[in-house]
């Protein structure tokens, strides 16, 4: 295996799964159970591709609802040939690697035990009868055989995973494949902060669940200054605030570091335009959309290093440009029949790509934000985070450092910024 540092749907199976979708009568209060996916992340073409080869990779993701049982959905988006799982399991995390004993549960998709994804295709499993609850930490064990070749990854999961030496661990609830040196040197157990072949995981819901906000973003959606395994997005403050309030609803983060509204990274993926069906439209249950990217169009091309990074665009783009591919993800977005939130731009003054002409664009956005009536709601995270005496920067007591990314303390007030009437 091959792997590198951490850089900052369904395919499905019709008639094996048709039956499995449907609702399905609660065992008790009103109305049927439903299915809503409880966590996602959005996936690219890393620009330094890891594969794996007879080994285990065993992941951790967060729920932010739960249910009576769950499916998974695997992802081979952006690989350049099909991959096969031979092993694929999923239990409830106790510690590091370790499984809490007796939750590790055989993963089926179509009644099989593995599953060959086509290249560009996505998996959906059958449902896996684990109960699981809100705010529950998964692990996803996936064992291939053979050379899977360029994963598809999530580089920032601000989550501590882990690789196996080489071996099938997926069935096992203990840590040893993933502690002790199996294997050659090449193969040896290591963690990795990266996300491979995982896109969604869904659960069967309470009647009383009212579906999935999915939030399009950036480095400050994906965790950009998060601490690994805190869970402190201002996604999760966001799905804790909703469950305090009695509101069973799923909040799912499909921010990508560097992604652009306008155009797209070899290094960060596609743009919001061409990603919002995959990423967003496409999750199980969503009622809503919360959109909040436009700084990296903003201010990448004004970065000194873009000249001779080939992750930041050096294309120059206009306010009015980026209101353009806002109105067409709201036109997409309610073609769907869903609410979508518009979030305001952060100010960044004090980061390497700040200047003027870029803090005009920002003013000149985010003013359309507020007063176009083109969202269904506004979400305003440029007052709350501001620092009222110099309003194009953050707040001190909100930065991160780096003049552009929130701290722990401005992801919470991000997050306390959201009218949690807007998803009523």
């Amino acid at each position: 295996m091959r792997i590198p540092p951490t850089s900052p749907r369904h395919a499905l199976f019709a008639f094996a799964l048709t039956m499995a979708s449907l609702s399905v009568p609660a065992s008790g209060g009103d109305g049927p159970q439903h299915w809503i996916t409880t966590w996602a992340t959005s996936n690219v073409s890393s620009d330094q591709p890891a594969t794996f080869s007879n080994q285990t990779i065993r992941e951790i993701v967060h729920t932010t609802i739960g249910g009576s049982s769950l499916r998974i959905v695997l992802s081979n988006t952006f690989g350049p040939r099909p991959i096969r799982f031979d092993a694929v399991y999923v239990g409830l995390q106790k510690e590091a690697a370790t499984l809490v004993p007796q939750s590790n549960h055989a993963v089926t998709f179509g009644g099989s035990p593995s599953i060959a994804i086509p290249e560009g295709a996505e998996a959906l499993s059958d449902p896996v009868p684990l109960a699981v609850g809100p705010e529950q930490n998964l692990t996803i064990s996936l064992f291939t055989a053979a050379d899977t070749g360029p994963a598809t990854v999530h580089g920032s999961a601000f989550q501590t995973n882990f690789i196996s030496g080489a071996g099938n661990f997926a069935a096992d609830e203990k840590a040893i494949g993933f502690t002790n040196a199996a294997g050659s040197r090449a193969a040896a157990p290591q963690t990795t902060g990266s996300w491979y072949f995982l896109s969604a995981v869904e659960v069967l819901a309470s009647p009383a669940a009212k579906g999935a906000v999915v939030a399009l973003g950036d480095s400050i959606t994906d965790g950009a200054s998060a601490r690994a395994d805190k869970n402190e997005r201002w996604t999760d403050v966001l799905a804790r605030r909703l469950l305090a309030n009695h509101s069973e609803i799923a909040v799912l983060n499909a921010g990508i570091g560097g992604n652009r509204v306008l155009t797209t990274s070899p290094c960060w993926g596609q743009n919001a335009l061409a990603r919002l069906r995959r990423d967003v439209l496409s999750q199980t249950g969503i009622s809503s959309v919360i959109l909040f990217e436009g700084t990296n169009d903003i201010g990448q091309p004004d970065t000194p290093a873009a000249a001779t990074n080939p992750c930041l665009t050096r294309t120059p783009v206009t306010a009015d440009e980026i209101i353009a591919g806002y109105k067409q993800i709201i036109a997409r977005t309610h073609a769907r029949a869903l609410k979508i939130f518009g979030a305001t731009i952060l100010p960044y003054q004090g980061f390497a790509g700040w200047t003027a002409i870029g803090e005009a664009k920002r003013t000149a956005v985010n003013h359309w934000i507020r007063t176009s009536g083109a969202f269904d709601g506004i979400i305003d995270f440029d007052a709350a985070l501001r620092d009222p005496a110099t309003p194009t920067r953050l707040a001190p007591h909100y930065d991160s450092g780096d003049h552009l990314h929130p701290g722990p303390a401005g992801h919470e007030a991000m997050a306390n910024a959201v009218d949690l009437s807007l998803f009523r």
